[in-house]
């Protein structure tokens, strides 16, 4: 396991920490894959793709919520959005020619998530709970 779910990772709006939790699983998964003696490209390649899937999905989510709600920080929260769909495509291009994720790739999923969930995405919690969002 490459990281655990924690109460610091929640933010209390119940489709973002489900989507989040999804995200810590997908990870996991995937380190646990890639740490194996011999690694199933077939798993591999199915949790890239759903991650890719997942940071499309989940950020056009957060997104809306940000333009329905006129949150001023949109714009560089979308860049964060597009850093990470950026690395996970490249990851999936990695296993494309045949390589698994590195170390480092590990690494960055760990700590963007970490960073954004805690940093990034907290920040919005007050405003869009203030909107009644939950």
């Amino acid at each position: 396991m490459l990281m655990e779910w924690s109460e610091s990772l929640e933010t209390g709006i119940e489709t973002v920490d489900t989507q989040h939790r999804w995200l810590v699983d997908a990870i996991n998964a995937l380190h646990d894959e890639v740490t194996k003696p011999t690694p199933d490209t077939e798993v591999v390649e199915q949790v890239l793709l759903g991650l890719v899937d997942y940071t499309y999905n989940h950020f056009i989510m957060e997104e809306s919520l940000f333009q329905q709600h006129g949150y001023a920080d949109e714009t560089a929260h979308r860049a964060e959005h597009n850093r990470f769909t950026a690395k996970a495509a490249a990851l999936l291009e990695t296993h494309d020619r045949g390589e698994l994720p590195a170390d480092e790739a590990m690494a960055f999923l760990k700590d963007w998530l970490t960073h954004h969930i805690m940093k990034v995405d907290m920040a919005y919690v007050p405003f869009l709970k203030g909107k009644g969002v939950t």
